[in-house]
């Protein structure tokens, strides 16, 4: 590994962002809610005692408390979440009980902040662990996004452009779509998104994941590969010149998934040696040329579908989440269906995984003691105009 040191830099005339400063320990948020310290103890992970003590919360909260556990968290927390799901149908289940006191969200920053915008007022929505981010969402941050619509206004093209944003995105991003008169998309829903944004306007600014937004532009709607560009926030407009981003059908962020990123043609192309027959179904996420190779392609539930209908003794690689993998292969094993990781390197998604026991019990037994700990709350202003952008989604054909 190359150290790089500040006479080095700037020797080399290359200014940090913002966020290598703050990774670097060299800056501070003060606004950031992903802080690794909670305000009482943990217990031990090696308590031996803690899944008897996270059902006895759990069971002293009652009705007051419903635990979401999205499909990629461990299998020592998602024995306690009442449902199952990705993002957007976990933030739906919570709305849909509004009997419930707390919301505890065992997923990502994010996530929570999606279910406490489409919970009522009343129902207080807890994040086991706040380190647990997305380093996806956090690849476009507010500052970003509105200075790239400003380029697209230089350009003269801003009024042409609809925003449309992957669910995996801050509560900022979904405001800043809900404002521009953009909608909201799932991995499920994207081409459906897609198709409703061109008829509104010429453009698509597609936050933040650019794999995506890619996928779905030339797989799914037959554009090609010249009808997409990157926008990078971290270049002068964006990397990008006026006569690129007028040409352009699809403005794609510069972001992705730093589990679903790591796949790669070599990949595919090995499991193929290594397991004749297999199928290899990957997540939208992926890089293009992965998913071009892939033989299906889709959602998490899609993954999960696919392999319950699948025939016994069938065999498949899965290009998503290793917990997920790990889980499918062992409920659908009795079946005689092989299920395997698409990649030889072993890959959790490392901010998913902060939610662990020892975090879920402690917000669990704080609870239970009368003590809101790790609220989500977002503010009135960005919950009115992101559930504006969502709401347009739930209106989608």
């Amino acid at each position: 590994m190359r150290v790089v040191t500040t006479a080095q830099t700037q020797e080399l005339d290359v200014q940090p962002t913002p966020l290598a400063l703050l990774l670097l320990g060299r800056e501070a948020d003060p606004k950031s809610e992903r802080g690794v310290e909670c305000p009482g103890d943990l217990p031990s992970p090696s308590d031996p005692d803690l899944v008897e003590r996270a059902r006895k919360a759990k069971e002293k909260l009652g009705d007051k408390v419903f635990v979401l556990g999205h499909h990629y968290q461990r299998d020592e927390v998602i024995q306690f979440a009442d449902v199952t799901g990705d993002s957007f149908k976990l933030a739906r289940d919570a709305a849909a009980r509004p009997e419930a006191e707390y919301i505890v969200f065992c997923g990502v920053h994010f996530m929570a902040e999606s279910a406490d915008i489409l919970t009522s007022d009343d129902q207080k929505v807890v994040l086991p662990d706040l380190a647990a981010g997305c380093s996806m969402a956090d690849m476009a941050t507010a500052e970003q996004v509105a200075e790239c619509w400003d380029v697209l206004t230089e350009a003269g093209i801003a009024e042409q452009v609809v925003p449309v944003s992957y669910m995996n995105s801050s509560a900022d991003i979904k405001a800043f779509t809900g404002k521009h008169g953009g909608t909201i998309c799932t991995s499920s829903n994207a081409k459906r998104a897609l198709d409703w944004a061109f008829e509104q306007g010429e453009k698509v600014l597609f936050l933040p994941d650019q794999h995506l937004g890619r996928n779905t532009a030339v797989r799914d709607m037959g554009m090609s590969l010249d009808d997409c560009v990157v926008y990078n926030p971290h270049k002068p407009n964006g990397g990008l010149t006026a006569d690129e981003l007028r040409a352009a059908k699809m403005i794609l962020w510069r972001g992705h998934c730093s589990v679903h990123g790591r796949f790669s043609l070599d990949s595919v192309n090995d499991v193929r040696e290594r397991i004749p027959g297999v199928n290899v179904l990957v997540h939208p996420e992926c890089k293009h040329e992965v998913v071009a190779a892939a033989d299906y392609v889709g959602s998490t539930e899609y993954i999960i579908k696919a392999l319950e209908a699948a025939p016994a003794g069938s065999k498949w690689a899965i290009g998503t989440e290793l917990n997920l993998v790990r889980r499918l292969a062992n409920r659908f094993a009795p079946e005689g269906k092989e299920i395997v990781f698409l990649d030889k390197t072993v890959c959790f998604c490392s901010t998913m995984n902060r939610i662990d026991l020892p975090h879920l019990v402690w917000a669990l037994e704080s609870l239970a003691e009368g003590n809101l700990v790790n609220r989500i709350e977002v503010d009135k202003e960005t919950e009115a105009f992101a559930k504006l952008a969502l709401e347009r989604m739930l209106a989608l054909p």
